[in-house]
């Protein structure tokens, strides 16, 4: 018996071949429907100005792509997170995914990049905590200090403690010679860090560094339980905070704090950072004194850092005053009233204003207004310039309080928003952060590992990005997110990977934008929405900087297609 033939089939059937004209008609029309959306991207205009170089480049990263889909972010690769009984896939969760993402070509492609500016990330969570130990092991009188005695298991996982520096030796502070670890400790006393250590009673020093790892950064097995909520992880990530503050700003450490945060900021690829920190606050026990020897420390860092031979090229820094949010009005007052004592005596360091902690448990903006209409009206009085940088919509809400403050940060003119995880619920919203050239803050890691989003898969920013909303990608808090350097690479990978629609033109687009929205110099709000429209065909720093970066933009596209480019075919247009 005959076989029937495909053509037969067909015929017999009555079933059309692609390769018919009404089919074609149709898949013409279905092409044409996807790039007319694609037109509306906010990486449209950037992508229609990629140089032959920059398109080949492109070209091969969308092949390496694919070619690590297929090998690299399979079960056949290797078997250890198949022994969990863990799926194995591109766009995985961050924690899970980061050991194998930085064996793969697209690493080593990202890490090269030129990222531009990073806009959202906090002073007190960039620098790795295996750093701070070893600072805190080398340094005399550092001492820990306790709510309570830390003598049962529960103890050693809830109480708050703090790591400081004693001064002053001589002064009136209580020093224990009663261990942290014993009952018979006074709450509010010092113990001696080396010998606290060495008494650790589940194994010592080797143990209690462990455990203060553990304490002062959100574990592996915490960001992967999304099952128990935001509040609980928030819980845990504030206290993180807490601990090491008084280390950090303690005045040699600090040195080499901020020299160690623009080092690995700038070899990440990053040349230019507007800082977020709590500097002062009634809540941190410290006088304004003490915050403006903090700025005029940071100041002399980052000049010194611009003028050695590891910061050639790297434009600088600036500091976003940032306020608790839980506060009460009394304190957010003071610690407004303490911004602007810094803006006088650091005008080129002050560059604007925050509200910072977990939105949901803390005051929403329309609670603060009448604090933010004095600020606004002081310094009005003052004559000074600094605008808002506000944190909003990061919540899971949709119409709650959390969720408005959207609604509010716009109103109230902010610049850019920190997260705005939830402004993909508000069209209205995202005409007007469009027509107001408003910048989002994205934070994918953060937001992940925060319990918003279960993966970058899921996360809303490529609505926000098919919506034609301006954003940069930023890392927020990579050191108690365990990522084991400052940097944003790992944020670039996650997207690069995650996301079909945005590749390494997607990435520039997004590294362009964060130098169009950097705070680098005061400025009018008129001012600054000419020179965001103007970019790199108006003048001035941000024009010149943009410059810069495109230049540096070229070259890595150039070592991609250099490097990588006898191994992947490219078809060249006409």
């Amino acid at each position: 018996m005959a076989t029937e033939t495909d053509d037969e089939w067909h015929t017999r059937e009555g079933v059309p071949r692609f390769e018919d004209p009404f089919i074609q008609q149709f898949l013409t029309g279905r092409d044409n429907l996807v790039q007319q959306e694609k037109k509306e991207r906010s990486d449209a205009k950037f992508r229609e100005q990629l140089t032959p170089i920059a398109r080949e480049a492109c070209a091969i990263v969308d092949q390496i792509r694919f070619e690590e889909q297929q090998t690299l972010w399979t079960r056949d690769y290797e078997d250890s997170l198949v022994d969990r009984e863990i799926d194995v896939y591109p766009g995985m969760m961050f924690s899970l995914a980061k050991e194998r993402m930085e064996k793969s070509k697209l690493w080593k492609i990202v890490r090269k990049m030129p990222k531009g500016s990073l806009l959202h990330c906090h002073f007190e969570a960039m620098v790795e905590l295996e750093w701070l130990i070893d600072q805190m092991f080398a340094t005399d009188q550092v001492y820990l200090k306790a709510t309570n005695s830390l003598d049962t298991p529960a103890a050693l996982e809830k109480i708050p403690f703090t790591i400081q520096v004693l001064q002053d030796p001589s002064s009136a502070v209580r020093i224990s010679k009663t261990s942290l670890w014993s009952v018979e400790y006074q709450p509010g006393s010092l113990t001696e860090l080396k010998e606290t250590a060495e008494s650790f009673p589940n194994g010592g020093k080797t143990g209690f560094i462990s455990w203060l790892k553990q304490r002062c950064r959100i574990t592996h097995e915490e960001s992967l339980s999304h099952h128990v909520g935001p509040n609980a992880i928030w819980k845990k990530f504030q206290s993180c905070f807490g601990t090491l503050r008084p280390f950090i700003f303690h005045t040699p450490i600090l040195r080499k704090y901020t020299r160690k945060v623009l080092d690995q900021l700038h070899a990440d690829g990053i040349q230019w950072v507007d800082i977020r920190g709590v500097f002062y606050a009634a809540a941190l026990g410290r006088p304004l004194s003490d915050a403006l020897e903090n700025f005029k420390i940071m100041e002399e860092e980052i000049e010194a850092f611009k003028a050695s031979p590891e910061g050639k090229g790297f434009w600088g820094a600036r500091v976003i005053w940032t306020v608790l949010r839980a506060q009460d009005k009394k304190q957010i007052i003071d610690a407004m009233k303490a911004c602007i004592e810094a803006k006088k005596a650091f005008p080129n360091l002050i560059a604007g204003f925050d509200l910072v902690g977990q939105e949901d448990l803390g005051r929403p903006l329309q609670d603060m207004i009448p604090e933010i209409f004095w600020f606004r009206k002081r310094l009005a009085e003052e004559g000074l310039n600094i605008p808002f940088f506000f944190h909003a919509g990061e919540t899971l809400g949709d119409g709650d309080e959390t969720d408005e403050n959207l609604f509010d940060a716009i109103l109230l003119g902010t610049r850019r928003i920190g997260h705005g995880f939830s402004l993909f619920k508000h069209p209205l919203l995202i005409d007007m952060v469009k027509d107001k050239k408003i910048l989002i803050e994205s934070c994918p890691i953060s937001n992940e590992i925060l319990r918003l989003t279960s993966s970058i898969k899921s996360h809303p920013l490529p609505a926000l990005l098919a919506r034609g909303v301006p954003t940069a990608l930023c890392n927020d808090d990579p050191a108690v997110f365990a990522e084991g350097y400052t940097g944003v690479s790992h944020d670039f990978w996650q997207a690069l990977q995650g996301w079909d629609n945005l590749g390494l033109a997607g990435l520039g687009s997004l590294a362009e934008n964060s130098i169009r929205w950097s705070a680098f110099e005061d400025c009018s709000n008129q001012e600054w929405g000419r020179d965001i429209a103007n970019g790199a065909y108006g003048s001035g720093i941000r024009a010149t900087r943009l410059q810069d970066w495109m230049k540096a933009w070229e070259g890595f596209c150039l070592w991609i297609v250099t490097e990588f480019g006898a191994d992947y075919d490219y078809e060249k247009e006409d």
